[in-house]
């Protein structure tokens, strides 16, 4: 399991502790784990919708402790098989012979791998041999 940010604490809305997530990413039906400002709280309430969720959490429960963590993302534990990788995995990974990958960036068809001398290269099944310690590449499609 790996956490990632699913929004993000916003506005109050009431005085029980409910408050709109900003940003969501993730559904946040009730009972699911939520790490906010390193303290995890299990969902309460959900309302609101999909796209503005209103929820409210454990250990959560007035409308000023809401205040005090305005703006503090969301965090949840999603499910990684083998063959998935988060961004921020990737980057400072060494691309065998090229380089060092300085960032991941979202192209219109498919994720690209900016490396330290700004070489472009796509993050597909075609362009990637092996992702390890060392990112495997395919030299030939890549034309080198």
């Amino acid at each position: 399991m790996t956490l990632v940010s699913a929004g993000w604490v916003g506005r109050p809305h009431g005085r029980d502790g409910s408050f709109y997530v900003q940003g969501a990413e993730h559904p946040f039906p009730a009972d699911t784990i939520v790490t906010v400002a390193g303290q995890e709280h299990r969902v309460l309430r959900r309302a609101g919708t999909d796209r503005r969720p209103l929820v409210r959490l454990s250990g959560i429960e007035a409308r000023d402790t809401v205040a005090g963590v305005a703006g503090e993302p969301l965090m949840v534990e999603i499910p990684l098989s083998r063959d998935e990788w988060l961004a921020g995995h990737l980057v400072g990974r060494e691309v065998a012979g090229l380089g060092i990958v300085r960032r991941v960036l979202e192209g219109r068809s498919c994720d690209l791998l900016e490396l330290d001398d700004g070489t472009l290269v796509p993050f597909v099944s075609d362009a990637i041999r092996s992702v390890g310690e060392v990112i495997e590449v395919d030299r030939d499609f890549l034309g080198l």
